[in-house]
């Protein structure tokens, strides 16, 4: 085992770059309408996915909802967007060439909230469907929009995979900074499988996220290997990411009586008053089942789900001392409106950050973040990092051949990182 003042001067001379990429955009989905709550995109029903994923030429199917705060109803429309590897918008092709059908489409099916205290229209479609279907992979950004009044209330990022590439993702804790203290590594290996590759630093990009999370997202990472085959990258410092700690959770599956997570719920007059348990610091490690991030609405009925469960206030405590210079954010999959929505606050009397979120019944996966003033969000030192910790990792390569003008998503890989050992995921 490696003495920590050898680890601290390992760091010190050679730093993990989080990418040359960073203040590029990347794949998110957003909320710009107060009115507009519950954004959900989920591919094939897997609610723990994120960003959603599609197979190219397959029966997948993207599934859109958001739940607007009233009875009245809105025309929504949408329209898919293709962006390049960089979530920039692709200039360089013709709509047609990348979609089937018709874009701006109208979102007809739609149902009111039956016996809710909050009234709410839900929204919902699926991509593709008998008006568009994708004939490219790469990435999109689909756009909602109230026609009535030409406002975007919503975007959805998502991609397309077509497989036509292998690549094989390994992950472990025993790393080139530590073996099994607060670390994981990943290795890949890519093979071309036919595809005619002459430039591989110009017609390949490799993206690597953990728990699809943004802020310590690779990009562009280098290769230590190469030959006519294909590519690997092994012992590489930019592919080294903190373990974290597991995800706190909660459930609200009736706001009569608390559930899993919840201290105690109360009635205001207007609104119910959700409490989950006093967060603190965990400075040790103790493994709990997750979702990294991800939400699944449902109340204790399980039953007409997306009409019948009710919006409540749920008011987040973390115990801490004050932290200037930056805010503390809760984060998660479904954390999709504007950032100041999810700043704590914080109470002096009872050195505790508080922030009060309105949020539909069901099941959430959180995490807390520090953001300083003037840099990218991190997370927060108190949660420490363990590399017990489950971890999902997704691994995308995208290509462009020569004489190609956009960027294709040819190669996916997923594999979980848990407290025992790394699960695969292959997408065919």
């Amino acid at each position: 085992m490696k003495k920590p003042f050898l680890t601290l001067l390992f760091l010190l001379l050679y730093p993990i770059a989080v990418s040359d990429f960073a203040g590029e955009i990347v794949a998110e989905n957003h909320i710009y309408s107060q009115h507009i709550k519950t954004l959900q995109a989920i591919a094939n029903n897997n609610w723990l996915s994120s960003p959603a994923v599609l197979r190219l030429r397959s029966d997948d199917v993207l599934y859109v909802s958001f739940d607007e705060l009233s009875h009245t109803y809105h025309r929504y429309t949408y329209h898919i967007e293709r962006c390049e590897a960089d979530w920039t918008t692709a200039s360089e092709v013709f709509e047609s060439d990348w979609i089937e059908g018709f874009n701006n489409c109208l979102i007809e099916n739609y149902s009111l909230s039956v016996n809710t205290i909050v009234p709410y229209t839900h929204y919902q479609f699926q991509i593709p469907n008998d008006r568009c279907r994708l004939k490219m992979s790469g990435n999109y950004r689909l756009h909602i929009t109230d026609d009535d009044s030409n406002e975007e209330v919503a975007s959805i990022d998502f991609l397309v995979t077509e497989q036509t590439m292998s690549l094989a993702l390994e992950a472990t804790t025993n790393t080139d900074i530590d073996t099994n203290q607060s670390h994981q590594q990943l290795s890949l290996r890519l093979n071309y499988l036919g595809n005619r590759v002459t430039y591989p630093d110009e017609q390949i990009m490799l993206v690597v996220m953990q728990n699809g999370r943004e802020d310590n997202m690779r990009r562009g990472v280098s290769p230590t290997y190469s030959n006519a085959d294909g590519l690997e990258w092994h012992h590489c410092r930019e592919l080294i990411f903190e373990g974290g700690n597991e995800y706190r959770k909660f459930e609200i599956l009736d706001p009569s009586h608390p559930t899993m997570g919840i201290d105690n719920i109360t009635w205001d007059g207007s609104n119910y008053q959700v409490y989950p348990f006093l967060d603190e610091p965990r400075p040790n490690y103790i493994y709990d089942k997750d979702a990294n991030g991800a939400f699944y609405i449902r109340n204790s009925d399980n039953r007409e789900n997306d009409t019948s469960s009710e919006y409540v206030l749920v008011n987040y405590r973390l115990k801490a001392p004050y932290m200037p210079q930056g805010h503390i954010i809760i984060n998660g999959h479904w954390t999709t409106e504007a950032s100041n929505s999810y700043i704590m606050t914080y109470d002096k009397e009872n050195s505790t950050y508080t922030a009060q979120i309105l949020q539909k019944q069901g099941y959430y996966s959180y995490q807390y973040l520090w953001k300083p003033n003037n840099g990218r969000p991190r997370l927060l030192p108190s949660e420490g990092n363990f590399y017990q910790t489950e971890n999902r990792y997704l691994a995308f390569i995208y290509y462009k051949g020569i004489g190609e003008r956009t960027w294709r998503l040819t190669a996916l890989r997923e594999i979980l990182l848990g407290s025992s050992d790394a699960h695969d995921k292959t997408w065919r």
